[in-house]
């Protein structure tokens, strides 16, 4: 159930770069990532969007690699290389065969430390990234998200997309770019994490090799999240009506951080959930339906998402309202017990990958400080009682709403009238 703690290594470097691996038996494989806590958040607003255009331009060319050769070289040996940012971190990482280690090692800290930044390839990845940006606007259960966190955190970073602006994506000049990397990519801001058939003092020896020239500076902290709440409505000529609701929820240190992953389980996580069976399987409302949180540093988010026909839109509302009406007043042991299976499952499920298990490592450092042992998180999830549930729904669904309509929702309760219903 849980991982040999002396499989985990972690090593501070002179730096300031952070290096944990977890060494996997039974595996031939490595994946190797590097993970800067810094994201869309940490965005002002003219250079929104730059976080997600540099983790593009990393793989297009260093002062040794064309574009092309960094495809090759990792695909010559059936290695995957990839990358993603997110509000709070973007992330490097590579999949290989153990002995290819030290390739995948080489690239990631190449693309970190010695990008060129070509301006025709600068150009070339500007097209990809607003053909990127209208896909999603074309995606309404996608673009959905987006416009629910503006929503609920207006006019500051947390509330700003990823992708950024289509207009300042198109102005956006390399020495942004470059500004932000040396500003947000210092060696004290980035976790290496490598978990595989692997050994820690070969990982270190070969970051401290390829990481070397990362700048040294502290980064910058991310603008505080205040979270107010409102509406976003969009009139589209869809076949569905697209609506988030929303509420602020909690931080991954926050005491009820657990109660509230078991509520959105039994609410909204899965067949058994309540809102599957009563949106979708007793009344037929809805094909996708299911809750959803967000974690940040400083706070969070709890979401429920429906896609729902005109028709039906009018009753999805106040069914799914009294549901979390029901929810602050019983909860019974069965579905607690089916969330805290299905939380358990996932966790314990991730720890046999190799890149999940990167990922975590990573995470939990940048979010504790620490890496967090298995058995301690089951056994948090385990001490989760019914009352501490109940707590976290009295504590999400009785606070200011959001919400989030994108298609013919005509017949979707304006916010006020959410707000009063919740209050009943």
């Amino acid at each position: 159930m849980t991982e040999p703690q002396d499989a985990i290594r972690l090593s501070r470097l002179p730096s300031g770069l952070t290096v944990v691996t977890e060494r996997m038996e039974r595996v031939e494989t490595v994946s190797f990532g590097a993970y800067v806590a810094t994201g869309s958040r940490h965005e002002t607003a003219a250079e929104n969007g730059v976080s997600h255009f540099l983790e593009h331009m990393a793989f297009k060319g260093t002062e040794r690699r064309s574009a092309a050769a960094i495809a090759e070289e990792i695909e010559a040996v059936g290695g995957h290389l990839n990358a993603y940012t997110a509000r709070e971190q973007t992330a490097y990482y590579a999949k290989v065969l153990k002995e290819d280690t030290a390739l995948a090692v080489d690239i990631i800290g190449d693309i970190l430390t010695h990008s060129s930044f070509a301006p025709e390839e600068l150009e070339r990845e500007r097209g990809v990234i607003l053909q990127e940006i209208g896909q999603a606007n074309d995606t309404p259960d996608d673009i959905i998200f987006d416009r629910f966190q503006e929503a609920a955190y207006p006019d500051q970073p947390l509330g700003r997309p990823v992708l950024g602006p289509e207009d300042g994506i198109r102005a956006m000049p390399r020495g942004v770019l470059t500004g932000y990397m040396r500003r947000q990519y210092p060696a004290s801001n980035i976790v290496v994490a490598a978990a595989g058939a692997l050994d820690h003092a070969g990982i270190v020896a070969l970051t401290e090799r390829h990481f070397a020239d990362l700048p040294a500076p502290e980064a910058a902290a991310a603008e505080a999240g205040r979270y107010r709440g409102g509406e976003f409505r969009e009139a589209r000529d869809l076949d569905q009506v697209h609506i988030v609701l929303g509420f602020p929820s909690v931080g991954y240190g926050d005491a009820d951080y657990y109660p509230t992953l078991l509520l959105s389980t039994l609410l909204g996580g899965g067949m058994s959930s309540r809102l599957f069976q009563e949106v979708r399987e007793k009344r037929g409302l809805v094909y996708s339906v299911y809750s959803f949180t967000q974690p940040f540093a400083d706070g969070g988010l709890f979401g429920i998402y429906a896609g729902t026909g005109e028709a039906e839109a009018a009753e999805l509302m106040p069914v799914t309202l009294e549901e979390l009406r029901k929810v602050q007043r019983e909860v019974t042991e069965a579905e607690l017990a089916r969330a805290r299976a299905q939380v358990k499952a996932s966790l314990l499920m991730s720890l046999e990958s190799t890149g999940s298990r990167c990922e975590q490592l990573a995470r939990q450092l940048q979010v504790f400080g620490r890496v967090v042992p298995t058995a301690e998180t089951v056994a948090k999830l385990a001490a989760v009682t019914l009352d501490d549930v109940r707590r976290a729904a009295v504590r999400h669904f009785r606070a200011t709403p959001t919400l989030a309509v994108m298609g013919p929702g005509e017949r979707v309760p304006a916010l006020a009238a959410v707000t009063e219903a919740l209050a009943a």
